[in-house]
C-alpha cells in the first residue's frame, strides 16, 4: 500500500517517524510545508523540511523536537557579538545544511532535488518532498494591523499577537513530484500538524483539495482535551474561528476531503464523520509507532 503523509512541524515529524518504523520500504512517502521557509543570514531555511529529515535520520532531539541533537551554538554566539540577528537559533551542524541547500538552489537546482541529496547523506531513505519548488510564503496578519512572517511571529515575537487572518504569497503550484505522489497514494494521512501554517499552505495549492477527495484521507488531531500538543494552535483556533480549540474544530476545518479522524481518547464529540479514539501524545519512538498502527488499522475498516 502506498501511503502520503501530510506533514510539518514537530507533531508531524514524530508520526512521519512512526509511519516509517511501521511500513514497508516503498511505501511512504511525506510530503512537507514549505511555506514557513525563509531566508536568514544570507540563507535559504527550510525548517518543516528539515524537522522531519532530522527526525527520519535519528538527528532530532527528543524533548526540543527541532535542530539537531547536541548540537552546539558558537557560530550563533558570534553573530550575537557582532550585533547580527540571533533570535532564530541556527546551530553550528545544522548551519551545513543550510549552507548546502542555497548554493544548490542559487545554482538553479529545485528544492525536490536538493531536498533528496540531502536526505541521501543522511541515510533518510524515505522520499520527502517539498510541498513545491517555488516559492510560497506564509503570511500572518495580526489583529494590530502588522503583516508578519510566520518565522518573525512564531519565533521572533514567540507566537504572542493575535492574529487576524493567514495569507499565502507566490504562486499556488504544487511539485509535478508531490501531485505524482498523491494521484498514486492509496491513503494520505494528515499528520497531528498545525492546520493552518503547516497543512493549509499544502491544501491551498492547485488541484489539492480536488486530488485528495479523490484518495481515501484521515487525519490525526493536533489537540488533546482542548490544548494544542505543542506550540500556538489553541490560541490561533480562538483567533481565527471564534471558537474555543477541539478536536471538532479540527475536523470541520478539514470538512471536504476528510473520511475519518483520529482523536485523544473523550475528545470525539461534534466530529461529523468516522472517529477513532485513542492515546494520540507520542511521548516516546514507541508511542509513534503504536500511533501509526492505530491509524493505518483504523484507515482499513474505512475502505
Amino acid at each position: 500500500m502506498k501511503v502520503v503523509a501530510l506533514a510539518g512541524g514537530v507533531g508531524g515529524a514524530r508520526l512521519a517517524d512512526g509511519l516509517d518504523q511501521v511500513l514497508p520500504e516503498g511505501a511512504l512517502t511525506v510530503v512537507v510545508n514549505t511555506g514557513d521557509d525563509f531566508e536568514h543570514w544570507g540563507l535559504h531555511i527550510s525548517p518543516d523540511l528539515d524537522t522531519i529529515m532530522y527526525t527520519l535520520a535519528g538527528l532530532a532531539p527528543e524533548q526540543r523536537g527541532w535542530g539537531i541533537a547536541d548540537d552546539t551554538f558558537e557560530t550563533l554566539a558570534a553573530v550575537e557579538r557582532f550585533g547580527g540577528q540571533s533570535w532564530f537559533r541556527l546551530g553550528d551542524k545544522d548551519l551545513a545544511t543550510h549552507l548546502l541547500r542555497t548554493k544548490a538552489l542559487r545554482l538553479k537546482r529545485s528544492l525536490t532535488d536538493v531536498t533528496s541529496r540531502l536526505c541521501e547523506g543522511l541515510g533518510v531513505r524515505r522520499p520527502i518532498l517539498p510541498m513545491s519548488d517555488e516559492r510560497r510564503p506564509t503570511m500572518i496578519h495580526t489583529k494590530d494591523e502588522r503583516t508578519l512572517a510566520f518565522q518573525h511571529w512564531l519565533v521572533k515575537e514567540r507566537g504572542k499577537t493575535p492574529l487576524s487572518h493567514i495569507t499565502f504569497l507566490g504562486a499556488p503550484i504544487p511539485s509535478k513530484e508531490t501531485l505524482d505522489a498523491l494521484r498514486e497514494a492509496e491513503l494520505v494521512i494528515v499528520c497531528p500538524s498545525n492546520p493552518y501554517v503547516s497543512i493549509d499552505p499544502i491544501l491551498a495549492l492547485n488541484q489539492m483539495r480536488e486530488t485528495l477527495a479523490e484518495t481515501p484521507c484521515v487525519a490525526v488531531s493536533p489537540i488533546v482535551a482542548g490544548r494544542a500538543v505543542k506550540g500556538p494552535l489553541a490560541s490561533m483556533i480562538s483567533d481565527l474561528t471564534g471558537n474555543p480549540p477541539s478536536a471538532g474544530t479540527v475536523a470541520a476545518h478539514y470538512a471536504g476531503f476528510l473520511n475519518g479522524f483520529v482523536v485523544q481518547k473523550g475528545d470525539h464529540e461534534g466530529i461529523q464523520l468516522p472517529t477513532h479514539q485513542t492515546d494520540i501524545v507520542m511521548r516516546s519512538r514507541e508511542d509513534r509507532a503504536q500511533l501509526a498502527r492505530n491509524v493505518l488499522d483504523f484507515a482499513a475498516t474505512l475502505r
